[in-house]
């Protein structure tokens, strides 16, 4: 990060199920990738850029960024300087919890916008962020409730009850479980289609269409949320980055920090430490 840049990536005891970050971007970028999480983002300066499936979005001061879990996406300034957020990352579960007392409805349901222009809602997740930061955690959990209610009730979809994959998209599945089980030694294209009974333009193109990524990406992300469970546990970045198959905690660090915003050194700590000073900036 350039000494313009700040970002915390944290948790609190009181929001289960729930990351925060905020954080100021001038020059980092956010790589493709996907989360297996809810984003909500809500934009306090400058202008983010979105690289979403349906093209590029922009949202400014007292924007909100809603992004479903697995859909890729990457994240960029907007402008030369950059643009400041606050983001809740909360599980599918804490949002169906949600959903299922508003609505009656079962299962994991969607957001249909992806960005709004709604200064209100930002400033409800933003107080999410400061209640959580003043370790008040009965306010943090009361507004962090009725944001993601207000957005479901605003921008909410039941879940679509799809048939079983077929095709391409049971190719695309069957490698993907492949990959998540061989972590540190993946089979390359070549080898991976052969295993599955296809051909390799065949795989790659199946597993585009089916997760946004081609497989080495979406490898490189399955690492990251697996390092993000084992710094979460405690483990030294070190042996982190041997467990998941990075080469070495060089290579950990780079790809941890683009796609999560902060470098994995300062994400365990703050998993071991999330009662901090109220922390200042954006």
């Amino acid at each position: 990060m350039t000494p313009r840049e700040q970002a915390r990536y944290w948790e609190h005891p009181g929001l289960p199920g729930v990351d925060l970050l905020r954080a100021r971007y001038v020059r980092h970028t956010f790589p493709r990738h996907a989360h297996d999480t809810y984003v909500i983002a809500a934009v306090t300066g400058g202008v983010e850029g979105i690289g979403l499936p349906g093209g590029p979005e922009r949202a400014g001061a007292g924007g909100v960024v809603l992004i479903n879990p697995e859909t890729p996406h990457s994240a960029y300034a907007g402008v030369e300087d950059g643009w400041s957020y606050r983001v809740l990352y909360p599980s599918p579960a804490v949002v169906a919890a949600v959903a299922a007392e508003i609505r009656a409805l079962r299962g994991t349901p969607s957001f249909t916008a992806s960005v709004l222009d709604d200064p209100a809602t930002a400033r409800m997740i933003a107080d999410v962020h400061r209640a959580a930061e003043q370790d008040n955690a009965l306010a943090a959990d009361t507004l962090l409730r009725l944001v993601v209610a207000r957005l479901l009730a605003r921008h909410g979809a039941p879940a679509a009850a799809g048939p079983a994959p077929a095709g391409g998209a049971a190719v695309a599945a069957r490698a993907r479980d492949l990959l998540t089980t061989r972590l540190v030694d993946p089979p390359s294209l070549e080898e991976l289609a052969r295993e599955i009974g296809t051909g390799s333009f065949a795989l790659l193109r199946a597993f585009k269409a089916a997760y946004g990524l081609p497989p080495h990406a979406w490898l490189t992300g399955e690492r990251v949320r697996a390092a993000k469970r084992l710094l979460d546990a405690g483990v030294t970045p070190a042996d982190t980055a041997a467990a998941v198959g990075f080469t070495d905690q060089p290579h950990l660090n780079r790809h941890f920090t683009r796609i999560v915003g902060v470098p994995p050194g300062a994400y365990r700590r703050e998993r071991k430490n999330v009662q901090d000073p109220p922390p200042t900036g954006p």
